[in-house]
């Protein structure tokens, strides 16, 4: 069975997109309110119909873009039986088959995340939703409402009964890991070592996963089915759902100062001393936001590796800068940790730049 798959966005929030070799009816895996143009320009490019929407779960660190994909291709929402959307055209349970478009797929439930949590089991790749990330990256966290570290704990022990050469391709990624087999995850990826169900609760209690009291306004957000993309205020390139991603502070604790892109543009109007650090990758410096003269440009996944490259800096005022700010608070914290005197994060990225400066 040849399966046409692929991953569409550009950032941390995978959404997968498959159809049989040679079929014009396609399945989306997923969807997010802020890429919906972007789908709907490719469907009609491709000249595809997308005939039906599968949701992992209600999703906490972005607006779903489903209920208003359904809306625009009348296409059959998917999701659990216990999701509080109001929106789904269908229901699963564990253990139901679907065959869609030629294509089986077997519902897994994977609560613990969320309550509503599924993973979907096609041809050689399984969709895990946030219910296993890759590698070091774990999984979702359980503290936000419905979550519940045991009954992750017994969705991990389905995962480790499935063939080890499928491919896990999780709803996040936030430091540019691949999808790779099972068995693989089974050695990298912290969740899936061996530990009783107690144990696998205390291991998550004791991580002190950080504030994510917006996260709960994304949520009821998806529980009405929103299709206004300011229904709640999220930052985009935080990595919220993975473990620790909303921390607020570096691994000594020690915080960083932040600024607002009118006062970075006074200070550097003014020929203050300023170092910008751009941390997004390159290929982004290019496209939609481009970016501000005069930056240095080193991605946040190969900061550490580089950061050498700044020790001249150490002294100075460094202005860390990505596209929403998520990605600058991490180099925030890494660069603190290792000495910097005063690591500056821009509020709201290359977006709140732009919406003040435009693009002169």
């Amino acid at each position: 069975m040849n399966i046409i798959f692929d991953q569409l966005n550009p950032h941390a929030c995978k959404t997968y997109l498959f159809r049989m070799e040679g079929a014009k009816e396609a399945i989306i895996v997923d969807p997010l309110l802020d890429h919906l143009k972007s789908y709907d320009e490719l469907l009609k490019k491709d000249n595809l119909h997308l005939t039906h929407i599968l949701e992992t779960h209600t999703h906490a660190d972005h607006i779903s873009g489903a209920a208003a994909l359904k809306d625009i291709t009348d296409a059959e929402l998917i999701m659990h039986s216990s999701a509080p959307a109001k929106c789904p055209s269908t229901r699963v349970k564990h253990g139901d088959v679907l065959h869609i478009n030629g294509i089986p797929i077997e519902i897994i439930e994977t609560p613990g995340h969320t309550q509503d949590s599924v993973s979907y089991l096609i041809p050689g790749k399984i969709l895990t939703g946030d219910a296993l990330f890759l590698d070091d990256g774990g999984a979702g966290r359980d503290d936000l409402p419905g979550g519940d570290p045991g009954a992750h704990w017994e969705s991990l022990q389905k995962f480790l009964h499935l063939p080890e050469d499928i491919i896990v391709y999780p709803a996040h990624d936030y430091r540019n890991r691949e999808p790779s087999s099972l068995k693989r995850q089974k050695i990298t990826n912290p969740h899936l070592k061996p530990r009783t169900k107690s144990q696998f609760i205390n291991y998550l209690t004791d991580l002190k996963l950080g504030p994510a009291d917006w996260m709960k306004d994304v949520l009821k957000a998806n529980y009405n089915c929103a299709r206004d993309p300011q229904a709640a205020w999220i930052p985009v390139d935080s990595p919220a759902c993975e473990i620790k991603g909303t921390m607020g502070k570096g691994v000594n604790d020690q915080l960083f100062s932040t600024i607002d892109p009118l006062t970075l543009k006074k200070r550097m109007d003014s020929n203050e001393k300023l170092v910008l650090l751009d941390v997004r990758e390159p290929i982004e410096l290019k496209t939609e936001l481009k970016h501000i003269d005069g930056v240095e440009n080193i991605p946040i996944v190969k900061l550490i590796s580089n950061v050498d490259a700044l020790d001249k800096y150490k002294q100075d005022d460094i202005v860390i800068i990505c596209r929403s700010g998520g990605r600058a608070s991490t180099a925030a914290q890494i660069l603190k940790q290792v000495g910097f005197k005063n690591p500056i994060v821009l509020e709201g990225g290359m977006i709140a730049w732009r919406s003040i400066f435009g693009y002169n």
